[in-house]
C-alpha cells in the first residue's frame, strides 16, 4: 500500500554500503521528522523506492555493482519528483557538475557536519518544491492556453459554418445541401471505419465544400434551366475558390481542405482541378464525391429535372463506380444506405425541366 502524501512529504531513503554512516544519517533525518529507511546497494533502493515512493534520497556516489550515478539515473527516470542528494568521499568537481546535471539537487563530500547536512537537505527540499510548483503552473498553462485554442477553433468553425449556411440562402434550391453532404459523408466515413477526428474533419469539409459558390453569380446558380458550357465552367471553378478562401484557415483540418479541393475529381482522373485519378484523390475527397452527387440525384435543382427515389439513384453511384467515384465508397455507401444510416431528404423544390445527370455542380 502507498503512503498518504503526508506520510510521502517526509519519506527519506538513505543509500550507503556503510552501515555506520546509514546510522548517522538516519538518527539525523529522523530527529528532523523524517520517516527514514535504509538500503546498502542501489538496487534494494529502487525496490523500495517502486513500493514506497520517497521525497527525499541520500544516496553515496561509489557502490557496486550499481554505483550512485546509475542510481541518480533510474530514479529520474522512475521517480522524477524524488530529491536526489549526492554522497560521496571523492571531493571531484567533475563529478559534481555530472551528477547536478543529470539531476542531483545536490552533492555532499565526505566527512561532512550534521548542520551541511541539514541545510543542503533544506536546499534541496526547497528546489523539489519549486520544481513542482514550476511543472504544475506550465501544465495548468498548456490546459488554459489548450482550453483557449479550442475555443477559438470553435468560433472559427462557428463563423465558417454561418457563411456556408449564407451561401445556402443565396441558392435557394441547395438549401439544407451541405449539411446533408456532411451528414452522408460522416456516415460512409463511420462505415469505412475511419478514426473519429478523420471523421470529424470529413464532417466539417462536407459542410464547407461549396463554400466557393460564394463567388459564383446568382443568375448562374438560380438559372431555371440547362446551364451554358460557359455557365457550367464559371460554376466550376467554385473548388479552387473555396480552397483559396479557406487555405489559411483550416491548416488543423487539412481533410476538410482536401475536400472542398477535390469533391469534383473524378476516379478516372476526367475531374476537376487537377485531373487527379483512383488513390491519387485524398480518401475524403472520394467519400465526399459520392455523397455530393447523391444528395443532388436526389434533390430537386433548376437545371435538373425533379429528384430520383433513393433506388434510382443507388444504382446510378452504382453505374459509375470505378469511372467517376471510389468502387470502395460505393460499396461503403450501399451499406449505409441498406442499413438505413443513410436515408432520403424530406422532398425540396422540384423543376419540370431537364433530366438528372450524375455529379453535382
Amino acid at each position: 500500500m502507498h503512503p498518504s502524501p503526508t506520510e510521502e512529504a517526509r519519506r527519506c531513503l538513505i543509500v550507503d554500503d556503510e552501515p555506520g554512516l546509514r546510522r548517522l544519517l538516519v538518527r539525523l533525518m529522523e530527529s528532523d521528522g523524517f520517516s527514514c529507511s535504509e538500503a546498502s546497494t542501489a538496487t534494494d533502493a529502487l525496490a523500495q523506492l517502486d513500493r514506497a515512493p520517497a521525497t527525499l534520497v541520500l544516496t553515496d556516489l561509489r557502490m557496486s555493482p550499481m554505483d550512485g550515478i546509475e542510481l541518480l539515473r533510474a530514479i529520474r527516470s522512475r521517480h522524477p519528483d524524488t530529491a536526489v542528494v549526492m554522497i560521496t568521499a571523492v571531493a571531484d568537481v567533475d563529478v559534481a557538475v555530472s551528477c547536478l546535471a543529470m539531476g542531483a539537487l545536490d552533492y555532499l563530500t565526505k566527512p561532512f557536519h550534521l548542520e551541511e547536512v541539514r541545510a543542503r537537505v533544506t536546499q534541496a527540499l526547497e528546489k523539489r518544491r519549486l520544481l513542482i510548483e514550476n511543472r504544475s503552473y506550465h501544465d495548468r498553462l498548456e490546459e488554459r492556453v489548450a482550453a483557449q485554442a479550442r475555443r477559438l477553433e470553435e468560433l472559427f468553425l462557428v463563423s465558417v459554418q454561418s457563411l456556408a449556411d449564407a451561401l445556402e440562402v443565396k441558392d435557394r434550391y441547395t438549401r439544407g445541401h451541405s449539411m446533408r453532404v456532411s451528414q452522408y459523408s460522416t456516415t460512409i466515413a463511420t462505415v469505412l471505419g475511419l478514426d473519429a477526428d478523420t471523421i470529424r474533419q470529413i464532417g466539417l469539409g462536407g459542410h464547407l465544400h461549396d463554400i466557393g459558390k460564394i463567388g459564383v453569380r446568382e443568375a448562374v446558380l438560380n438559372k431555371p434551366g440547362p446551364l451554358t458550357e460557359e455557365e457550367y465552367l464559371h460554376i466550376m471553378t467554385h473548388p479552387v475558390v473555396g480552397w483559396r478562401i479557406l487555405s489559411p484557415l483550416l491548416g488543423d483540418a487539412p481533410l476538410a481542405l482536401s475536400i472542398v479541393r477535390s469533391h469534383h475529381e473524378r476516379f478516372d482522373g476526367r475531374g476537376i482541378p487537377d485531373a487527379l485519378a483512383a488513390a491519387a484523390i485524398p480518401l475524403e475527397a472520394r467519400i465526399a464525391a459520392v455523397a455530393d452527387s447523391f444528395d443532388a440525384m436526389t434533390s430537386g435543382r433548376p437545371y435538373r429535372g425533379a429528384r430520383m427515389e433513393i433506388e434510382a439513384a443507388l444504382t446510378e453511384i452504382a453505374r459509375c463506380a470505378g469511372q467517376q467515384f471510389d468502387p470502395v465508397v460505393c460499396a461503403a455507401f450501399e451499406t449505409a444506405v441498406r442499413d438505413g444510416r443513410i436515408v432520403l431528404p424530406p422532398v425540396s423544390l422540384q423543376t419540370p425541366r431537364g433530366v438528372a445527370a450524375i455529379g453535382s455542380a
